[in-house]
């Protein structure tokens, strides 16, 4: 027999090892790169008032210009999952960076509006693999309870990059003129390229900064965790669990098993409402502000920023209601969501003019609007393989920027014909519309038998 010397056995080591907690920094990466990204798809709001001064274009054309930057984002997706499954997301995310800023600097020196769509087409090819990637590493780098989280830090950036750009870019504009707002925010992206390959792995497994114990919290596939595809059981909650659908679904392990599942388009074509309602306000807000309320430059930028503001709380707490007060359940928050914004986009229709009023009541309409949003981006993780995780996020992204794409160009023809009653009313109804589409999708979860 070996003689027991009294010192813990290495194994007996690594059990007692506290785990760490690197993929909270690589959190907080993904939320710089992507509040940067976001900032520089949001610019051409602030610069658009400006930008039409030089060139002239109706209010359609002006938000075709828009959606020119969102379809062609929409149509990166499927192309990414590709990129982002072949090379992984340590490759894929800096070169989809340093696109992006070359496409943004590009923006402040074009000569005609045929230059400017180019480049606008080249920014959302760029980014394309931005989201996807994030969301990917999201779905490695956390356990099951913090997924929700991790996606609501991951959205509220594209809520914050807009916050930061009416403040940055009005006083850009002020100092110098609107072409410089896209050379000042090309710089962070390609300084923050580098960050991410030297920082963050593929795996947490493949990382200097995770030590074992992270490791077996975070890998579905490690000894001590649950399997892969095993759906964790959370508490009843009767009422509600009837209200969201809630059972058992089978996981979708092959690419025709998710081609083929309404679950994943019904969660894209409520994306598409929603994300088509915040792509109207980070569009046509400002141009509202500066046109109808008559606010000053500096005043357009404090209170153009506080529906994202809004958003970024918003974010964060659905992102921690549907981990840790709903047992994982995501519905709820994406549901709630299109109720209150539809009521708050018939209170914008008598808005109030003044400043800190209108600013209290727009930040209420981020808040209400992007409760739900981390839920569709981290909803198919608990049915869909990790394998096929990417093709199942982009799909939903997909739908997402194709609703991005075409309600500036809607928000326009509405305006151009009819008037802002009617753009807010419009967005009131496709909000209400997601309501009804999320009604047929299911809440993939398996609940505590009741009695136990």
């Amino acid at each position: 027999m070996k003689e027991q010397t009294g010192m813990p056995t290495s194994g007996a080591m690594v059990a007692s090892l506290q785990p760490t907690r690197y993929r909270w920094v690589v959190a907080s990466l993904f939320f710089v790169i992507y509040a940067v990204a976001a900032a520089d798809r949001a610019n051409l709001g602030i610069a658009l008032p400006f930008l039409r001064k030089e060139f002239a274009m109706t209010n359609a054309e002006a938000g075709a210009l828009v959606s020119v930057f969102l379809i062609a984002y929409a149509l990166a997706q499927l192309p990414s999952a590709w990129l982002v499954s072949r090379f992984g997301v340590r490759r894929t995310l800096p070169i989809s960076m340093i696109l992006t800023s070359l496409a943004t600097a590009l923006t402040g020196v074009v000569g005609s509006l045929f230059a400017l769509k180019l480049c606008r087409f080249a920014l959302g090819f760029a980014e394309g693999p931005l989201p996807l990637g994030i969301a990917a590493t999201i779905n490695r780098w956390f356990p099951a309870k913090e997924k929700g989280t991790a996606s609501g830090l991951f959205l509220s950036a594209v809520k914050f990059g807009p916050v930061i750009t009416p403040i940055i870019g009005a006083a850009i504009i002020s100092l110098w003129g609107w072409q410089e707002i896209f050379i000042v925010f090309a710089v962070p992206g390609i300084a923050l390229s580098i960050v991410w390959y030297w920082m963050v792995a593929d795996r947490p497994s493949d990382s200097r900064g995770v030590n074992e114990a992270e490791r077996e919290l975070i890998d579905a596939e490690s000894p001590r965790a649950a399997s892969a595809m095993r759906i964790e059981r959370t508490r009843a909650m009767p009422l509600l669990d009837r209200l969201t659908r809630v059972r058992s679904e089978k996981p979708l392990e092959t690419t025709r098993a998710v081609m083929t599942s309404w679950n994943i388009y019904g969660c894209a074509l409520g994306y598409c409402c929603q994300l088509g309602i915040s792509s109207v306000l980070l569009a046509w807000i400002p141009t509202y502000l500066l046109n109808v309320k008559h606010f000053s430059v500096a005043g357009m930028g404090l209170v153009a920023a506080a529906p994202w503001v809004g958003a970024v709380f918003g974010n964060i707490l659905g992102g921690l209601l549907s981990d840790r007060a709903l047992g994982k359940r995501r519905k709820p928050g994406m549901m709630f969501s299109a109720i209150a914004t539809a009521v708050m986009m018939v209170a914008l229709i008598e808005s109030p003019a003044s400043p800190f009023v209108y600013g209290v009541l727009i930040f209420l309409t981020g808040v209400t609007l992007s409760v739900g949003f981390s839920a569709y981006m981290v909803y198919p993780t608990s049915f869909v393989s990790k394998e096929k995780f990417p093709l199942a996020n982009a799909i939903v992204n997909m739908g997402g920027q194709l609703g991005g794409a075409a309600t500036p160009f809607i928000a326009g023809l509405l305006l151009d014909h009819l008037g802002w009653s009617y753009v807010f009313g419009f967005m009131s109804a496709i909000s209400a519309l997601t309501f009804v589409i999320l009604l047929t999708i299911s809440e993939p979860l398996d609940v505590e038998p009741r009695g136990r």
